[in-house]
């Protein structure tokens, strides 16, 4: 069962990293470059609903293992849609179209973040395993899945005759996938083969009811929403959605930022700034870490510290990206990538994890759901916005003027900086939690 779920995790994430970290430098390649907030806001746009309405048809009609498969379906056609489109408009590629399919595929992807999860619990508790304890091992193929994708990304060619090759050369860069639709080619494969694979895995319960009346928030499956009445679980929703902010800066800007060292005499011959994505994928590869110290951490420390340390692990983020370049300051870059995993993991895969354990069996998914919403949905929507507005005046505004903009790039990665860490401190005064070591 583990190695089953394995692969699922692995699939689930092979999906999401074959275009989310370099689809920005795409669309800066088709001159869509003021576009890349609402891109990656999207996906935050969607979490804000369809998580919680798939947690709900997940809880009460379609188990949980089948609704993922559908959902991945629809996600790849609409992503192979895209590609298409792209491939065939060429420099004349128009954004509503490419947009318009784009976020449908997004609407069907994102709910199948918590779904994975929903999948994974129930097949642990099913086998009598620890979710607490054997889930963050089998999460972290999720995060390889992700690192493999992103890979085959960097180094895929594209030769004269049109067909792939594999090239590790550095001089090469700017003929990378990463700035090609084929990136949303080798999406969509991933995600048919998963759309298939889910079918297989074992199935999850379904609470239809005994038939009896019910209140409106029963019959809907709305019960999660009433989680908002524990003053510990609305705080914790609440700074869910404020540390989601961060989420998707990284994932929407880092690769432009980088790649834009191609422009500056000084770094355009270094490998990093020909090649973002495998210097982004460093991140991922600190995540595969990570992922296995959740137990220690969250059995010896409690979710309230390990939430902080995710916190302040931003801080580091942005404020090595800030501080860094592709020349003396790799070094800058690649801290930035290292603690990305703290960043990334102390937060998303422990916050997972302790809803599950604070929610009753019945809303699980809704309430996994709802997680999505707060943190994935509302949160990176108002995150990537906002640093798109931040970007457009700090950088894009200065267009030609190569100087002024790597300062601004350096000014925005320190506004980020900023803003995670009043949100830090901010939920250190705020947030209580006595941490039981025999809970989380």
């Amino acid at each position: 069962m583990k190695f089953r779920l394995i692969v699922m995790n692995f699939l689930e994430f092979a999906v999401w990293g074959a275009y989310l970290t370099s689809m920005g430098s795409f669309l800066v390649s088709v001159g869509l470059e003021a576009h890349i907030g609402i891109f990656y806001a999207m996906q935050g746009i969607v979490s804000i609903f369809m998580p919680a309405i798939m947690g709900i048809v997940a809880d009460r009609w379609i188990p949980a293992q089948k609704l993922l498969g559908i959902c991945h379906f629809l996600a790849a056609a609409f992503m192979a849609g895209m590609a298409a489109y792209a491939l065939t408009a060429g420099e004349a590629i128009s954004f509503v179209p490419a947009f318009a399919l784009y976020a449908v595929s997004v609407a069907f992807y994102m709910p199948t973040l918590a779904l994975s999860n929903s999948v994974a619990f129930t097949a642990l508790r099913m086998h009598g395993l620890d979710t607490e304890k054997d889930f963050p091992p089998i999460r972290v193929f999720g995060t390889i899945g992700f690192i493999v994708a992103m890979l085959l990304v960097n180094f895929l060619r594209i030769d004269a005759g049109g067909g792939l090759t594999l090239s590790f050369t550095a001089a090469e860069g700017l003929t990378s996938l990463q700035v090609t639709p084929y990136q949303f080619v080798v999406s969509a494969v991933f995600g048919l083969l998963l759309a298939g694979y889910a079918f297989t895995l074992p199935a999850c319960a379904v609470n239809r009811g005994d038939g009896g009346k019910k209140g409106i928030v029963e019959a809907l499956g709305l019960r999660a929403f009433t989680l908002f009445k524990e003053r510990r679980m609305a705080l914790f929703f609440i700074f869910s959605m404020l540390l989601g902010v961060s989420l998707q800066i990284t994932n929407g800007f880092a690769n432009p930022f980088i790649t834009s060292f191609q422009n500056i005499p000084e770094y355009a011959g270094t490998w990093g700034a020909r090649n973002a994505n495998a210097l982004i994928s460093l991140s991922q590869v600190s995540e595969t870490l990570c992922i296995l110290l959740i137990p220690f951490f969250l059995k010896r420390f409690g979710i309230k510290s390990v939430m902080l340390i995710a916190m302040f692990a931003w801080v580091l983020r942005f404020g090595f990206f800030g501080l860094g370049n592709p020349g003396g300051g790799l070094w800058l870059f690649v801290l930035s990538m290292i603690v990305y995993g703290v960043a990334f993991d102390f937060f998303n895969i422990s916050g997972a994890l302790f809803v599950d354990k604070e929610t009753d069996g019945n809303i699980r998914s809704s309430a996994q759901g709802l997680f999505m919403l707060m943190t994935n949905g509302i949160g990176a929507t108002v995150g990537t916005l906002g640093a798109q507005a931040v970007v457009n005046h700090f950088v894009y505004a200065h267009d030609g003027d190569l100087a002024a903009q790597a300062v601004g790039w350096s000014t925005s990665w320190f506004i980020f900086a900023g803003y995670a860490l009043v949100v830090a401190v901010v939920f250190a005064l705020v947030f209580k939690y006595r941490h039981n070591p025999e809970n989380i």
